[in-house]
């Protein structure tokens, strides 16, 4: 019978390795570690996002991305709909377009059309990044398209630096303001080798996240021209956002985020190379072959329901956490998971990952 998943979650906790992901600490020891950076950094009590330290982090994230200003707003989510809301608004026209596989339209219960009133228009494939032609193909009128790098639901795709070049000078032609939801764009940096000041120059605004692999509680920050921050901060007053104190989201991204970046092209080449063993696993598929940032999706060919059974067997048994949650795919018999590589794959090596796969996948056959 298999697991619940309170009965997961625990077992999970007990275990000795795992390979996702990163180290989790409890909430005592998170706090106690954001006290103390506070403390060292002489961090300031801030109201209604106002205060000196927050203003130095927004600078900083600003510059990283060759942007005039940023705010640091409560969720991506929040960030997102107020950047249409602001492009759709400025060219009077409600209309953007976006991937199938945007946030936006898969987990935000169409915010954007509740909330603001505006049309999503779906363009390109579900299986691969946007392109030139996917926006020629749209042919409503739009104030903004919203790219996301790297495409999650498609295994962390990046499209290739001139085909991102092409499908920015697209949107210039057509007058339609371009919107990178960089949720994960930080694991970008190592596969286009280039600043993320670059990677984000043709864009009109620039969101990301700050507990995506950074390792803070929640939190994003928003970037643009000094004009469109403004705005954004009183739409982000408008929408409920303009918290009285945001330092304790501060103190956990800011904490991590130098040590985090500083990590992204140890995470991205263990990838890599982790890729290249797991292909060699009898009945494991990788996405894409060749990862192109630390995340990959592995597709096995059993169902969803024999693989967590079987994950859960060898956690029980070997005290090893071999993978996160399992969806069935298109391809019957076929299922899927996604793995981010982080701290806990940068210590083991692939002769001690690799054997935990295959007792998987035997495992679920049986």
């Amino acid at each position: 019978m298999a697991n619940t998943a309170e009965q997961r979650k625990a077992l999970m906790q007990q275990c000795r390795v795992l390979l996702p992901g990163f180290p989790k600490r409890t909430p005592a020891q998170e706090f106690e570690l954001m006290a103390q950076w506070c403390e060292h950094n002489a961090v300031d009590t801030d109201a209604y996002g106002k205060g000196v330290a927050l203003a130095a982090f927004e600078k900083k994230i600003a510059g990283l991305l060759g942007k005039q200003a940023a705010v640091f707003m409560p969720s991506g989510k929040m960030a997102q709909l107020i950047s249409m809301k602001i492009w759709t608004e400025r060219a009077a026209l409600p209309r953007f377009a976006m991937h199938p596989t945007s946030h936006l339209e898969l987990h935000e219960a169409r915010s954007y059309a509740s909330l603001l009133h505006l049309e999503g228009v779906l363009a390109g494939d579900w299986n691969r990044p946007l392109n030139a032609a996917d926006l020629e193909a749209v042919v409503e009128p739009l104030a903004a398209l919203i790219v996301e790098l790297p495409i999650r639901e498609a295994g962390g795709q990046l499209p290739a630096w001139d085909t991102l070049t092409a499908l920015q000078e697209s949107a210039r032609q057509r007058h339609v303001r371009l919107h990178l939801d960089g949720a994960r764009l930080w694991e970008c940096g190592p596969f286009y080798g280039r600043p993320y000041a670059e990677i984000a120059a043709g864009f009109d605004s620039v969101y990301v996240s700050v507990y995506k692999v950074i390792g803070g509680l929640s939190g994003a920050v928003l970037a643009g021209d000094a004009d469109f921050i403004a705005q954004a901060r009183l739409w982000q007053r408008r929408f409920g956002g303009e918290l009285p104190q945001i330092s304790p989201f501060l103190a956990a991204a800011a904490l991590h985020f130098d040590e985090r970046m500083a990590r992204m092209d140890d995470y991205y080449r263990r990838a890599v190379s982790l890729a290249a063993a797991l292909r060699r696993v009898p009945g494991l598929r990788v996405n894409p072959g060749v990862p192109q940032t630390p995340m990959m999706h592995l597709f096995f060919d059993a169902n969803a329901e024999a693989m967590a059974i079987a994950r859960d067997a060898i956690a029980e048994t070997e005290s090893c956490w071999v993978a996160g949650g399992f969806r069935d795919s298109a391809v019957p018999g076929w299922c899927s998971t996604e793995l981010v590589v982080g701290d806990h794959l940068l210590a083991l090596s692939d002769e001690t990952v690799v054997p935990y796969f295959e007792k998987l996948m035997q495992r679920a056959r049986r």
